[in-house]
């Protein structure tokens, strides 16, 4: 989230700041990478569970650690609700 951020993507609004409560931050993942990520917490599943624009690749951003192994990943960031 904080990388989508800081080259500028307004659409991405992260209202909570990276705290798992707004769901501003949501995105849908390249399913090549969904394996590489940690599983949902039960509050990011509330959060998704909230969107009208949930799809199986659905996850937050803010929940997203970056890391070496996850270089290339591809994200579509979810219209609004």
């Amino acid at each position: 989230m904080e990388a989508l951020r800081e080259t500028g993507f307004g659409e991405i609004l992260a209202l909570c700041g990276g705290c798992c409560s707004c769901a501003t931050c949501h995105v849908y993942v390249d399913p090549a990478f969904l394996s590489q990520l940690p599983g949902q917490s039960a509050d990011e599943d509330a959060l998704l569970e909230s969107s009208s624009h949930r799809r199986e690749t659905s996850r937050l951003s803010c929940q997203i650690p970056l890391s070496d192994g996850l270089d290339g990943l591809a994200i579509v960031i979810a219209p609004e609700d």
